[in-house]
């Protein structure tokens, strides 16, 4: 049920069927010269569309935008601050929840440590201000490189290598250009530095040289497989 495509009485019966409801997380990021800024939120959301078509349950709009701090010297990358991102979340779920929703599944796409950390705040304080709700906060880069272990060639893929390449060479095609190199970061251990791009010039975390539409379309099914698995937990827990 995709909650942007339906009308009040199509949420009024969704709510007959389920209290569960997913909300994607992207970010506005560099992904290369060959991946689209959109791939994080591209990804979350599929996914959610796809878990959708196996169990019933709300598919919220994504959030687009994330706190994205090694990227930020990158063109076209886009960050928020984890304040606002939290209070992003907090204000969706506690809507959702004066709607009828009790069990959030949070799934970012983006899965930079402040960014995870900021959304895994965000749901501990929601979960002791709101006494009825469950909650869970993943990201999708982990569920897809545990599920594709067996898939996947390249050691330590992370950022715009054949994980993400393949994913929206499945997806969203017409929005790969070129296949870009292998690339990995090179920043200095334990130290911050602020022109990041100086330690990583192309923004590439992996080998998307070995990505392909069919790995894609395998670690999708994948991960919708996962946050079925996932709902179904969640929905159980007696907390």
């Amino acid at each position: 049920m995709i909650i942007e495509n339906m009308t009040m009485g199509d949420f009024e019966e969704g709510l007959k069927r389920t209290q569960t409801v997913y909300i994607p997380f992207g970010s506005v990021e560099e992904h290369g010269y060959h991946l689209p800024l959109s791939t994080d939120t591209i990804q979350a959301y599929e996914v959610g569309k796809r878990a959708a078509e196996l169990i019933p349950l709300f598919v919220a709009p994504p959030v687009h935008y994330g706190c994205c701090r090694s990227t930020a010297r990158h063109p076209g990358t886009i960050s928020i601050s984890t304040a606002t991102l939290k209070s992003l979340l907090k204000d969706i779920v506690r809507s959702l929840h004066s709607h009828g929703l009790k069990n959030f599944i949070v799934l970012t796409g983006h899965a930079g440590g402040s960014h995870k950390m900021a959304l895994q705040d965000a749901g501990e304080e929601l979960i002791a201000e709101i006494y009825d709700i469950k909650m869970a906060v993943v990201t999708e880069y982990d569920l897809a490189k545990e599920e594709g272990r067996g898939l996947i060639e390249t050691a330590g893929d992370a950022h715009a290598g054949e994980i993400e390449t393949s994913r929206i060479m499945h997806s969203h095609p017409q929005l790969v250009t070129g296949t870009g190199e292998r690339e990995f970061p090179t920043f200095p251990p334990g130290i911050l530095v602020r022109n990041k791009r100086k330690y990583w010039q192309n923004g590439i975390w992996g080998d998307p040289t070995k990505a392909t539409a069919e790995k894609g379309a395998k670690l999708e099914a994948l991960v919708a497989t996962k946050v079925v698995e996932l709902a179904r937990a969640l929905e159980a827990l007696e907390d």
